[in-house]
């Protein structure tokens, strides 16, 4: 049986299914491993696991290798990079919904009587005599 499911309902792979699905080498898996490329998982007995994300990293590697011959130290200057580019993103996220909360907190604490510009209620009217 190559598929597993844990308790989460995460689906994992065998060394063996992966190194046939991606036509590659079990062994280039494990230097992948070796190298800090790829991480699966490990099961009690030790065995190699490949989750969805690990996958979704593998087909990166093998793009960048395969297709765009980029070695294997240049596969992890790209991945580094891609990983703090996520963890920005993530993070310019999380300020911009501080901005958000603070600037929707100070409108609805604002009174208009304390506004800046007084807001006259009724329809616009411009007087013939100018402002």
């Amino acid at each position: 049986m190559t598929v597993r499911k844990s308790r989460s309902k995460t689906s994992f792979l065998m060394i063996s299914a992966v190194a046939e699905r991606f036509d590659i080498h079990p062994q280039t898996l494990r230097l992948y491993e070796r190298e800090g490329l790829i991480t699966p998982k490990r099961s009690n007995g030790n065995t190699r696991l490949y989750d969805d994300e690990t996958l979704r990293r593998l087909e990166i590697v093998l793009t960048l290798t395969r297709d765009m011959g980029v070695n294997l130290a240049g596969v992890e200057v790209v991945l580094n990079m891609r990983e703090q580019m996520d963890q920005m993103r993530n993070e310019m996220d999380r300020v911009l919904e501080y901005v958000r909360r603070q600037a929707s907190e100070r409108r609805a604490g604002v009174s208009r009587r304390h506004a800046l510009v007084k807001i006259e209620s009724g329809p616009l009217v411009k007087s013939e005599d100018g402002p």
